[in-house]
Formats: C-alpha cells, structure tokens, sequence
C-alpha cells in the first residue's frame, strides 16, 4: 500500500512539491487549497504528466480536509508570502491565525501523521504547529536547514568552480537573519572553506546565504522563492516515507540539547518513519554556542509576540 502525503497550500512551493514527490512514485499525493479550482486544476496537470515520465503516483486536488484523512505526511505551505522588504517576523500575525486553522483540522484527520512547516516564519510556525496540535515533538520539524545549507553549498561551488556533490555545509539556528552559518564545517571533499577561501570571501558568501531569500524575492518582485524550498522539502519527505535515517538539519523542538529549552531553533536531527528520531548534537565552540542561543533568544521573542498562553 502506497504511502499518503499531503501538501496543504497549493501556491508555487506546494504545487512544485506536489510534482516533485509525484514524480518520486513512492506516495499518493493530495493537494489541498481553499481557492476552489487551483489544487484540481494543478493536480490534472501532474497527472497528465505521469504518461511522459512514467511515474503511477495518485494525484488529487481538493479544497476538503477529508481528502487527507491518514496521511503519514503533511506538509504545510499555506499562509502569506514574503514580498520585497517584508521581514519573516513580520509574516507572524498574519500567519498565525492560517497555521492554526490548517494545524487543527490536520490533528483532526491525520492524527498519527508527521508534519513538516514551510509557512514562514518557519520556527515560529512549527512552534505554533506543536503547541496547536499536541503531537509528540518528534512529529513536528520545520524547512530551514536543508534549504539554507543549500543555497550556502550552490555558492560554494560557484565560488571554486567544483561540483555540488563534492560540498557540504551546516546552517543552524533560526531560518532568518539570526541563522548560524559554521564555515569550519562548510568542506569539499572533506576539506573546510577556511583552507580554501580568504575569510574576505568566505564572510561573502556567508552574508549571501543569510539573505539567500530576499535576494530571491527582490529578484522576482512579485513572488518567492520554491524551486529550491520544494527541493528541500522533498528531500525531507523521503528519508521519512523511506525510513532512511539521514542526518540533516531541521526546525525541531529543543528540550535541553545544545543547553536550550523550550523552543523551535534549526539543529542537525537523524529523519526516519517516526520523524525525528534523534536530534544531533555537534561538538561547537564556545563562540558558535553563544551565536546559537542568541539565535534560539530571537525566535522566543518572536513566538512571544504570539501570545500562546
């Protein structure tokens, strides 16, 4: 039997999604959207698609909940979008209001499913999404990580002309201006940018990756980034429908790693068909700790101004 996944907001990042995992074949998909017209017309399109690529996934576009009854993945997408010189917290209020509505009827039709937040601000969000959904924190992780170290990784290899494949990277914290970007951990082929690059560079590429979004949004003008959001999405999902027990970093609840509590931050967790299934904790230095709790101290302001009770 096919897994099910469900894709709540059927805009640029949850139609892309949607598509993207389609095409993977491992899953039905259900697209969800209260513009009557929009999740149906997108998923025809998808399925018109399977013929060309050859997949046999179940694509259905609905305005109903009820279509996503027992999933074993939600992914929400739904909610405003940032627009040029819009900062992630000043999403918040008119976010909070969709993300509670979407996350309760979730709870209500998927009570054992795993839900992953793309609606920024996106720790603050899946902060919400717990707290709204009383599901155990393992079941609830956010897109922040997996997104910035992709887009820190893409201008590394542009910078020195290598293939992607051969980078990686670790971005913590919040996905916003207060992310931790670790260049000792940014390597190719094993080896840290901080033998390869001038610091002149490296701080660059650093500040680059911080506003990988804005820059994004300038750009476009009229919309935001989700090529690479549904990507990473995506990447997310199946080592949790597949059980793959890889290691990457997410929104996830901390309860004392790292020394911080109570709050949703960006950190390495092991994704497997329970969700998170460890959260990993990385040897850092006395400065990058500092940087992670200022970055953990500027989402629990930010959650704050939610006044969740």
């Amino acid at each position: 039997m096919a897994s099910k996944i469900s894709i709540i907001g059927a805009g640029n990042v949850g139609g892309s999604l949607a598509q993207r995992l389609a095409e993977k074949g491992y899953a039905d998909i259900v697209l969800l959207d209260i513009i009557e017209g929009l999740p149906q017309g997108k998923a025809l399109d998808i399925i018109e698609s399977a013929p060309i690529l050859g997949f046999n996934s179940r694509i259905t576009g609905t305005n109903s909940y009820r279509e996503t009854a027992n999933s074993d993945v939600v992914i929400i997408t739904s909610g405003t979008n940032r627009k040029p010189g819009m900062t992630r917290d000043q999403l918040l209020k008119a976010n909070v209001e969709i993300v509670s509505e979407v996350t309760g009827n979730i709870a209500k039709y998927s009570p054992d499913c795993i839900i992953i937040m793309v609606t920024n601000p996106v720790d603050a969000m899946t902060y919400l999404a717990l707290k709204v959904s009383g599901f155990v924190p393992s079941r609830i992780l956010g897109l922040s990580g997996v997104l910035d170290c992709a887009r820190l990784c893409s201008f590394i290899a542009a910078e020195l002309d290598v293939p992607v494949a051969e980078v990686s990277a670790y971005v913590l914290g919040e996905h916003g201006q207060n992310m931790v970007v670790i260049p000792r951990l940014a390597q190719v082929k094993g080896k840290p940018i901080t033998k390869l690059l001038p610091q002149e560079t490296i701080n660059r590429l650093v500040e680059r990756t911080i506003n990988g979004g804005a820059e994004i949004i300038s750009l476009l003008k009229t919309g935001s980034a989700f090529y690479a959001p549904s990507a990473a999405a995506t990447r997310m999902v199946e080592a949790i429908i597949l059980d793959k027990k890889e290691i990457m970093p997410c929104a996830a609840y901390l309860q004392g790693q790292y020394g911080i509590k109570d709050i949703v931050i960006g950190v390495p967790v092991k994704l497997g068909r329970g969700g998170i299934e460890q959260i990993v904790e990385l040897e850092l230095t006395d400065e990058e700790k500092k940087a992670l709790a200022s970055s953990a101290e500027a989402v629990k302001k930010l959650v704050a101004t939610m006044k969740l009770g």
